[in-house]
């Protein structure tokens, strides 16, 4: 390929820009970056990209990018593998060096199409940016069941005035805004001012984009219409190595159920356990009576994490949330819809055969099918449980099916001090912005709190404390334009994407 004859000094150069897109690309995301690094993560890759001319490096490039990028954001998951997975230190970053690798592919692909498109259209190719980049955050939120874990609009998911973008066209809306300002940058690095028509058109689509989002933070109507509903996030700080310790399992029901009594005193109509709060599968094992006498003794609803076990002959596990209403009785069931990989199953289980240690140790649960809400004093409340809550599709699935208040349930513990807790937490704001909805999140480490329908957290809970958090939230049924149109615009993309690379690879 004519593009990998370069100068040895300018490669190195392409390289090291490459790498240092990737380290800003990092970051941009919790905890130890910040949202306004997002805005030119992507410029010293946009701009080596226009001096390439073989699509060939542009991938390898692109893939340094992501290689540097993932590494960064997800480099928790090979702690949680040799600590709770059971697999020796080197297995476990083998592992976590192949998700890296299978992730870093996108950010190629995505570079890759550039080197296309600016080789035929020079600098204003770099405007295609945004649909090429929203094109490869799409496969990772669908190719071979999905990973979207921090997709790049999550950088904005704290900067409230952008992040109400995503009202309109969800987080993938924000990552093209956000690349949009990328791709103007570079744009202004390589022409002459007296062409900066474009970077003007992209100042004022940003404008616009914070003026709405100003505007909607202002109107603030879902705070003060809807039905008010006092609701309750319980946080037991339970570690991981002694959650299905038999000797504690008394010492952790108890907490529980002190704690929706403090809930309740409190006034909380809905008391939120986290996922998998309880040491005992709720509704075979005796012990369920007892969160049954809470719910009568306090009159509340309280929704609980537990596993699901369906007997003989199947015998298949669930990850579930049970509902229990005032009365002690089981008002609504939902099963976890999208499973973790390598920690609810194993993908690939032939092809990974050294990962049998995980494969011994991970339960094997089975997904449930379709959205579920679960009913509250004649409401309807979605939950997503744990890494559910990423998948914009879903969550919104789960509002058209009824829902007027959003609930997550979590156990963090597996991440430790890590980013994964603040990276998770945040995620879970996009998800009200997109829906306008409340949002209460339990996690049983934390970080748990309730966001409001505009993704800002009106309150939050530090990692490993005992906490009961109580606040008001109310119901609401319209739909955001999101809610009523979900990823069009992202599709859009999709199709600009490859009818550009059509148009370009048949002009050359």
């Amino acid at each position: 390929m004519a593009g990998l004859h370069v100068p040895i000094g300018r490669g190195r150069a392409a390289s090291l820009a490459a790498v240092l897109s990737g380290v800003l690309l990092a970051f941009s995301f919790p905890h130890y970056g910040h949202a306004a690094v997002a805005w030119v993560a992507l410029l010293p890759l946009l701009v080596v990209l226009c001096q390439e001319r073989g699509v060939a490096r542009g991938f390898v490039l692109g893939l340094l990018t992501g290689l540097v990028h993932f590494a960064g954001t997800i480099y928790w998951i090979g702690a949680v593998m040799n600590g709770y997975g059971g697999l020796p230190l080197p297995v476990a970053y083998l592992v976590l060096g192949l998700l890296v690798g299978y992730l870093a592919l996108f950010p190629a692909c995505f570079a890759a199409g550039m080197v296309v498109v600016v080789r035929q259209l020079g600098p204003r190719g770099l405007f295609a940016a945004p649909a090429l980049w929203v094109t490869t955050e799409l496969g990772r939120i669908h190719l071979f069941t999905g990973f979207p874990w921090e997709l790049l609009g999550y950088s904005q998911a704290g900067v409230a005035p952008v992040a109400q973008t995503a009202s309109l066209a969800g987080v993938l809306g924000v990552s093209a805004l956000v690349v949009l300002v990328n791709a103007a940058a570079a744009y202004a690095a390589l022409t002459p001012p007296r062409r900066w028509l474009p970077v003007a058109a992209t100042a004022a689509i940003v404008a616009a984009s914070v003026a709405f989002g100003v505007w909607r933070l202002r109107d603030a109507a879902l705070l003060t219409t809807g039905t008010p509903l006092r609701v309750a996030a319980l946080q037991g700080n339970v570690a991981q190595d002694e959650k299905w310790e038999p000797r504690r399992s008394e010492t952790i029901l108890a907490g529980y159920l002190e704690q929706t009594r403090r809930a309740a005193a409190d006034g909380a109509s809905l008391i939120v356990w986290p996922e998998a709060s309880t040491p005992f599968a709720f509704e075979l094992d005796p012990r369920g009576e007892r969160v049954r006498e809470a719910a009568r003794e306090t009159g509340a609803h309280v929704l609980v994490g537990s596993t699901l076990i369906e007997p003989a002959p199947d015998y298949r596990y669930y990850n579930t949330a049970f509902l229990v209403d005032p009365s002690g009785a089981t008002a609504g069931v939902y099963r976890k819809q999208r499973l973790v990989p390598f920690g609810e199953y194993v993908p690939l289980q032939q092809a990974l055969f050294f990962v049998s240690p995980l494969v011994e140790g991970v339960a094997g649960f089975s997904a449930g099918s379709g959205p579920s809400t679960l009913p509250v004093a004649g409401s309807s409340v979605g939950t997503a449980i744990c890494y559910e809550i990423i998948y914009p599709a879903l969550v919104r699935d789960l509002v058209r099916a009824g829902s007027e208040l959003l609930v997550t349930i979590t156990n963090d513990a597996w991440y430790g001090r890590s980013a994964a807790p603040y990276q998770h937490f945040q995620q879970a704001g996009m998800r009200a912005v997109e829906q306008g909805r409340y949002l209460v999140r339990a996690a049983n480490t934390g970080i748990s709190g309730i966001f409001d329908p505009y993704g800002r957290a009106l309150s939050r809970t530090a990692l490993f404390e005992s906490a009961v958090v109580v606040g008001e939230v109310r119901l609401h049924d319209g739909l955001t334009v999101y809610g009523r149109i979900g990823d069009a615009p992202a599709y859009a993309g999709v199709a600009v994407t490859a009818l550009l690379l059509w148009a370009c690879r048949r002009r050359r």
